[in-house]
């Protein structure tokens, strides 16, 4: 299988969110890890709408998947902010937590094999990354590329 890399903008709204999940399961079609990959990129985009500057009226963020043949890395640009993204419990307390919000990061860091920010008060990136089995990956196909505002790179 070739490796392959897709990106997409989204409007900087709660309605984003289920577009950002959409983007990942069309590009990652058969591939065993999709349900995880969607839980990720929704708790990332939320977090982007909600603690960076893209929430903020006009704001953006954007989705990037680059899949190897082991691998699926999954990050979410944001345009800024001045706090920098960090979990506030460990992944042995997250039944522990009921509350609505705080256990994004938590999660993420709980369901990726490695997770990380780069970046600064400007604009950063979370990303986190999945293995997959090479035996379990999507066979080799090109990945669609017929939706609006998909930026194709290799």
């Amino acid at each position: 299988m070739s490796s392959w890399r897709m990106s997409r903008y989204f409007l900087g709204r709660p309605a984003s969110v289920t577009e950002a999940r959409r983007f990942v399961t069309v590009f990652l079609g058969d591939w065993p890890i999709v349900p995880t990959a969607e839980l990720i990129v929704s708790e990332l985009s939320t977090n982007a709408i909600r603690h960076s500057a893209s929430g903020h009226f006009g704001g953006r963020f954007a989705v990037s998947i680059q899949a190897e043949p082991d691998r699926v890395w999954l990050g979410v640009v944001d345009q800024g902010g001045p706090h920098v993204p960090a979990v506030v419990h460990d992944c042995a307390h997250l039944d522990e937590h009921d509350e609505e919000s705080g256990r994004g990061l938590l999660l993420v860091s709980c369901l990726a094999d490695s997770w990380g920010v780069s970046g600064d008060v400007a604009g950063r990136t979370v990303w986190a990354l999945l293995k997959v089995a090479p035996k379990l990956a999507a066979p080799a196909s090109a990945p669609v590329t017929a939706m609006l505002g998909v930026a194709s790179c290799r």
